[in-house]
């Protein structure tokens, strides 16, 4: 069947050649015009460089993207995505499913892409929404190594849908969830813990600490799951710390890159210029921050990484509050 991309930077990219691989006929809209190039004339992928099916083809004409397929997946940063819907909105003149890719909360609003989805696209063409997340860098997917991947919806057939849509018996797996936001809050706070862990490790604090804070990570990941609305027992699994074991351990992760540039003493605006791809960790770090005041939480970790991130104060003065703190029971929940 006809697919259609909307975001063909590294992982949309990726995402195609699954597809591809699948069988399907994939259409990238992305406004990088050398990126349409590379898709369409060399049939390499513009980030990493490698050969991809010659069935891929790439567009910058948002019209053309939007009315080759009825299944649009939004693979753009999560700071665009309510723009990019609104074109797409003025756009739509048939039903239409939504599958988001990217990892992110709005910093405005602390909503999910599901909620700026309704808020955006007209119901009479909302065919309905599926977040598709998980532990997954592309730059193991594009080689085809081994991933797993949940996909979640509120109606049961749509995540079957898209779990068939993407899986394979060679080298991806995909589950179903009904939990959405659950997902969707996994798959995004994990980023802004994985900016904390690069701190730490960029500060040379050893793998102890590292290991500290990444558990206790997980306890703001669950904490902000639950008062947005979602499961607590999906932070346990492939959106929670399944993705958060991959993005706060691995070099291959840009957020944890970003952060270990914090921790080595550059500032926010230093380690994201030096990075090419999109970092949302930073602004999901502003989203939960603003969550947590929401909400009355307590986010410890959060709250000391946006004053370390906003430049209130250094990431030497940050560890010091936070082992300042009282002493206290290990409260998982």
């Amino acid at each position: 069947m006809n697919i259609t991309m909307i975001g063909g930077g590294a992982w949309g990219t990726t995402l195609a050649q699954v597809l591809s691989d699948n069988g399907h006929q994939v259409l990238i809209r992305e406004i990088n015009e050398e990126f349409v190039t590379s898709i369409n004339e060399k049939h390499i992928h513009p980030s990493f460089g490698y050969e991809i099916p010659h069935q891929i083809r790439a567009t910058s004409d948002l019209k053309e993207a939007v009315s080759f397929s009825q299944v649009l997946i939004l693979c753009v940063p999560t700071k665009v995505t309510r723009m990019v819907l609104k074109e797409i909105n003025s756009l739509l003149t048939d039903v239409k499913l939504f599958v988001n890719v990217s990892k992110g909360i709005e910093p405005e609003t602390s909503f999910c892409v599901s909620q700026i989805v309704e808020e955006v696209i007209d119901s009479k063409w909302l065919g309905g929404y599926v977040i598709l997340s998980g532990p997954s860098h592309a730059e193991e997917l594009i080689l085809r190594k081994l991933t797993s991947l949940v996909a979640a919806s509120k109606e049961k057939e749509q995540a079957v849908f898209v779990q068939k849509l993407f899986s394979n018996e060679q080298y991806l797996r995909v589950y179903t969830s009904s939990d959405v936001i659950g997902v969707e809050t996994g798959g995004s706070i994990k980023n802004a813990i994985a900016i904390i862990s690069g701190i730490a490790y960029g500060m040379g604090l050893g793998e102890n600490a590292r290991a500290f804070l990444i558990s206790r990570g997980i306890r703001e990941i669950i904490k902000i799951v639950d008062v947005l609305g979602g499961q607590k027992e999906t932070a346990y699994g492939l959106s929670g710390i399944g993705d958060l074991i991959v993005t706060a351990s691995s070099k291959n992760s840009r957020n944890f890159q970003c952060g270990l540039k914090i921790g080595q003493g550059a500032s926010t605006e230093e380690a994201l210029s030096s990075i090419s791809q999109t970092v949302e960790g930073i602004k999901t770090i502003y989203a939960a921050y603003e969550i947590g005041k929401k909400y009355h939480i307590d986010l410890p970790l959060i709250n000391i990484a946006y004053q370390v991130v906003t430049g209130t104060c250094t990431a030497k003065e940050g560890l010091s509050q936070l082992l300042s703190r009282s002493l206290k029971d290990e409260d998982i929940l």
